[in-house]
This record gives C-alpha cells, structure tokens and sequence, in this order.
C-alpha cells in the first residue's frame, strides 16, 4: 500500500469510528429532524429461544456466535436475520459461558461449573461436529473465561485452586490443552475469584499480553501477564469488592496500554456507585472514572479502532463512553450481559431470554466508510 493508500485508509477508519461515536450520542428524534439519519439503536434479533446467552464471539457485522445455559450454541452468517442451532451433541446439561471464535468454521466454547462440569469443545467445520478437547479432572477447579492471542494460542483461568489461580494453555487452536506451572501466579486472596458472567474476566491484546479480572475478596483486583500466563504482576482496582458478589467482571484493552474495567454487584437490589475504572498503563494503575455506569455492569468492549470510544452493558443498560473510560453515559435500557465489536463495526450484544442485538445505524452520514 502506498504512502497515500495508508493516509486514505487512516482518515477513513477515523471518520468511521468518529461517526459511530457521534451517532451514538445523537437522540432518534434529532436525528430525523435534522435530516442526517442517524439513529443507532440496538436491533433484537429473533433467536428462537429463551437461553440466557453469557457468551458472544462476534466476527463481523454478519457472523456471530453465542453460547449459554442449557448447553446451547447458535450462529447466525446473515447479521442475525437467521440463527442455526448448533449446539454439542449430549450437552444440555451444560453451562456455556464463553466462547471465541475465529471465523464462520472455527470456534472453542467453555463450559463452566465445579469438576467436570467444566469443559471445552472445539468445532472446525461451523458447528457441524464438535470435539471436546478438554474435561475438568480436579474437584477444586472451576473454569471461567477463556481468551486467545491469535488462532492457535490461548488460555482458559480457573478460580483458585491451592491458592492460587488455575490457568490452561493451548498452542493448536484448543485442540489440546495444559495446566500451566503456578510459581509466577501471585496468591489469591481469601474469598478471592473470578466472575464467569460475560466471558470477559480474561482478556488479551496483541500476542503475549492478557489481563484477569477478580472479585469476592477484600479487594477487586487485575492480575497481568505479557508472557502468556507464565508470570503475573496484580494491581488493585478502584471497584469494591466484598462478599461474592461485587468486584471486576469484565475487562477490555484496545491494546497493550488503554484498559476499561467494569463491574459491582450483580445484585439487583444492591447499589453500585463505582461501577468502571480506566488504566493508560496497561493495568498497572487503575483510576475511578469521573461518571462511571448508574449500575452493575457486566460486559464492556472498546468500539474499533478507538482508545476513547467504548461501550459497557448490564441487566439496566447499555453506557457508552467517548473519553476513554472516564465519564459514562447511559443510551439503552435493556438487559444485556455482554458486548463484542469487530473491525467493520459489527457491534453485537446479548442476554437473558435469548436475547442477541446488532447496533444499527442509518448511513446517509456515517455511509460509505462503514462496511
């Protein structure tokens, strides 16, 4: 690419990013009267079920994957005009709570639970056959996240065991899996773990550097490895923890540096006044945001190719942000667990009750940059 291509394509992904940004503060009404068209909303897609979906992988605008309870898996090729079931043979029993995919055909999903409740199945061919590569043999593990560096490299944390935080490594696309040694595992903290409500307590960026997110303990804390899960440094966040049910639930890196932490209490009758946190030093440091979310929030993710654009959800809403994490603003009520954007600016979201979304906007102004 030429000099001049590079600039063009620059300008056109900052134009893009910039008027998904602006139309997502744009009210609907507004929007009509100034005879711009841009409306963003999150867009139901009717899913055929009832499944409360925890996990998302969205691959672009047109093909996303989600995965919940009763041991369910769909897909949708079509931007979610049609949904295929294709959930593992024998897996109802199952609690789904993360799954990443690759493409249209590739895909690990992660079973949650005590023992071998926990699980991982791999499919190749688009969920037409499914292996499960990985069974839980220990008691005292619990798996929670699961997060990959690129098609072939990833990991898998489990909630303390001994003391210390679990993690598994694969290097073949999650075809097999191993326990990795624990020595550069910090301690956990009495009461300590992780959340497996979004498939977003582990994260990663680039490919060595992935972050854990924690709650329960005294403190919510974020542990971070930039070797693959071999050595971990922690820091503590600014989100309460306590009991078990307040901490960090959910991270997001736009890359190596810039970090959005969001959380509190899942309870609904339970406050949350310090719902986010924002890190510029790759996790380092964490500092409260300004305006953080009125509630629990569960799932965040930046928009692409933004350090200042992001968006978070929970059960109450969705909440975006155009500085980086530092001041919220509600622009949805519904009911949402977690979040995933692509680099064309596929934005998907889903939830209790089957629900799966794609933000839509009208593109007479956004136009001709958003594929």
């Amino acid at each position: 690419m030429t000099s001049m291509g590079k600039t063009r394509r620059m300008v056109s992904v900052g134009l893009c990013a910039a008027a998904v940004a602006a139309a997502l503060t744009v009210p609907a009404q507004a929007a009509q009267h100034s005879g711009g068209g841009v409306s963003p909303q999150w867009n139901l897609k009717q899913t055929g079920t009832d499944v409360r979906f925890r996990g998302l992988a969205a691959v672009s605008r047109n093909t996303a994957w989600v995965a919940g309870s009763k041991g369910t898996v769909l897909r949708t090729a079509d931007g979610g005009r049609s949904w295929r079931n294709i959930s593992p043979p024998g897996a109802g029993e199952l609690e789904f709570r993360d799954i990443e995919a690759f493409d249209s055909r590739r895909a690990v999903v992660l079973a949650i639970g005590e023992g071998e409740a926990s699980r991982v199945f791999r499919t190749t061919d688009g969920g037409a056959t499914w292996t499960e590569s990985f069974r839980n043999p220990d008691p005292k593990a619990f798996y929670d996240c699961v997060t990959f560096f690129d098609t072939q490299h990833g990991l898998a944390m489990s909630d303390p065991v001994d003391g210390k935080y679990r993690i598994l490594s694969t290097a073949d696309g999650g075809a097999s899996w191993k326990v990795l040694p624990s020595a550069g595992m910090p301690a956990a903290l009495p009461g300590e773990a992780g959340f497996a409500a979004s498939g977003q307590c582990l994260v990663s960026s680039g490919p060595k550097d992935v972050w854990l997110a924690t709650g329960g303990g005294a403190t919510a804390r974020v542990l971070h490895s930039s070797d693959r899960g071999l050595n971990w440094t922690v820091a503590e966040s600014t989100i309460p923890a306590g009991d078990p049910a307040r901490g960090v639930f959910a991270l997001a890196f736009s890359d190596r540096r810039h970090g959005l932490a969001v959380g509190g209490d899942y309870r609904p009758d339970q406050q949350s006044p310090k719902a986010a946190a924002v890190s510029r030093d790759g996790g380092r440091s964490w500092q409260q945001s300004t305006t953080p979310p009125p509630a629990y929030r569960s799932g965040v993710t930046w928009l692409p190719h933004s350090s200042r654009a992001a968006l978070a959800v929970g059960p109450t809403g969705t909440d975006l942000t155009l500085d980086g994490g530092r001041r919220w603003r509600t622009v949805d009520t519904g009911s949402y667990d977690t979040v995933d954007c692509t680099k064309d600016f596929g934005c998907w979201a889903s939830g209790e009750k089957g629900r799966v979304a794609r933000l839509e906007f009208n593109r007479t102004e956004a136009g001709s940059v958003i594929r």
